[in-house]
């Protein structure tokens, strides 16, 4: 079996995400070969950037299929910004302005843009709001900051499928769920402790799988 492994989609800061999973004692190995994602006992997926550049680096990688079968297996799996935001079905973040950018639609929704009655990115310290008993905010405080920057936002077609809201305008998606699946738009790795809790309660998920 193939452990934690962090994908590499090209459109990250890898270093970032693997020194602080390394600091709550995961042992990830970071991975661009389809064939040690295919084989891993749990996934974290980051990514920043646009969303159709990161779909077409992991359909030229040919990781798209090794994500999904990932994802089937039901391993414990935590997309991480856009990470997050490509396990939806399409988003609104298109070169072509006339279609959708397809994503790998493990949960069914949509990505979309912020309005532009807001100030876009939104960028800085932000709270988020569980909606769910989900372990993977365990001894974290409803309401706890964690850093942002975005320009678009998850919108999952199931209200079961949001883990947890932010208000930046309205209450929007911060974090998904779906089985095993997980997600967050805020980065773990910039903050500070309370995102090291998540990352290790994302560890004691796998832990529990293993």
């Amino acid at each position: 079996m193939g452990g934690l492994v962090i994908v590499d989609s090209g459109s990250a800061n890898l270093r970032s995400i693997s020194k602080a999973a390394e600091m709550v004692s995961l042992e990830p190995v970071i991975s661009n070969d389809p064939k040690v994602i295919e084989r891993a006992e749990a996934i974290i997926f980051p990514g920043v950037g646009y969303f159709d550049h990161a779909v077409e680096a992991i359909n030229r990688d040919n990781l798209a299929d090794s994500l999904r079968a990932a994802i089937a297996k039901n391993i414990p799996f935590l997309g991480i910004c856009l990470g997050m935001q490509l396990l939806l079905t399409e988003s609104e973040e298109s070169k072509d302005e006339t279609a959708t950018a397809k994503g790998l639609d493990a949960i069914s929704g949509r990505v979309k843009l912020f309005p532009d009655t807001l100030h876009v990115p939104h960028v800085g310290w932000n709270q988020v709001r569980p909606l769910l008993n989900h372990p993977l905010f365990n001894a974290l405080d409803d309401g706890t900051y964690f850093y942002f920057t975005h320009s678009y936002y998850a919108q999952p077609d199931r209200k079961d499928n949001t883990l947890a809201l932010t208000d930046y305008g309205f209450s929007f998606t911060s974090a998904v769920i779906s089985g095993n699946i997980m997600g967050v738009q805020f980065h773990p790795e910039k903050s500070g402790p309370a995102g090291l809790r998540l990352l290790s309660n994302f560890g004691k998920i796998i832990a529990d799988q293993i």
